[in-house]
């Protein structure tokens, strides 16, 4: 007999590999910008995966001067309070197992808060000190805690985003991709927008069981982005 999928549960499948930001945006508003209310009741059998990684978020570039209240506390429980709430979820069941991995998707906007997006940026830094406590109160177990930091991403929703944009400036992808690189994220070291499978590679290590010796740890995928030899 199936088991029948918890209430309030969005469905996995909409957060596939590189439908990220576009169906992140969709799942936050079809739950009313709650993203798993701390109340929700989920059976035990639905929390017993060893390997968790947080890949829900949402951006907006957007002036300061133009945020409001409620979309800096929406971008936060989107982006944050939703791998937090999975994190103490799934927790029980990898110390039980004396195993596991916690991810967070971070950014490079995390390190290098982008002017044209604050709240995105903070949200991101508040990622890499979940996921540095986190892995700070694991210590000693088989349960490791990192974050990966993809710099410039060509994710669904990143792509269309871009597209329209280039269109509207009447130029092709790869003008804009130029453009972006040159005038933007000039510290990029590969000029381009990373794939989102490059930057699945470096979870599917942190994930896997040769990481064991990789926790607490902020790991770029950045392209160079970031401007630091550390």
């Amino acid at each position: 007999m199936p088991r029948p999928k918890p209430f309030g549960v969005p469905d996995v499948s909409t957060l596939a590999p590189g439908r990220g930001v576009g169906s992140a945006r969709k799942s936050a508003q079809d739950s009313k910008n709650r993203i798993f209310p701390p109340d929700l009741k989920i059976a035990p059998w639905t929390c017993s995966s060893r390997i968790l990684v947080n890949n829900l978020g949402i951006f907006e570039p957007k002036a300061f001067d133009d945020i409001p209240d409620a979309e800096w506390l929406r971008f936060f429980d989107v982006n944050v309070v939703s791998g937090v709430r999975l994190a103490r979820l799934y927790l029980p069941s990898m110390r039980t197992r004396n195993w596991g991995r916690i991810i967070f998707i971070s950014s490079e906007s995390g390190v290098q808060i982008p002017a044209e997006m604050i709240h995105y940026g903070v949200t991101k830094t508040a990622q890499l000190a979940v996921s540095r406590g986190l892995a700070e109160s694991l210590a000693g177990t088989g349960i490791t805690v990192n974050s990966v930091l993809p710099g410039p991403t060509k994710s669904r929703g990143v792509g269309d985003f871009v597209d329209a944009l280039a269109r509207d400036a009447g130029k092709s992808f790869e003008e804009f991709e130029r453009e972006f690189f040159a005038k933007v994220r000039p510290t990029s070291l590969i000029k381009r927008f990373a794939t989102p499978e490059e930057v699945a590679n470096m979870v599917a290590y942190v994930a896997s069981p040769l990481s064991s010796a990789t926790t607490g740890s902020s790991l770029r995928v950045d392209g160079g982005t970031v401007k630091s030899a550390f």
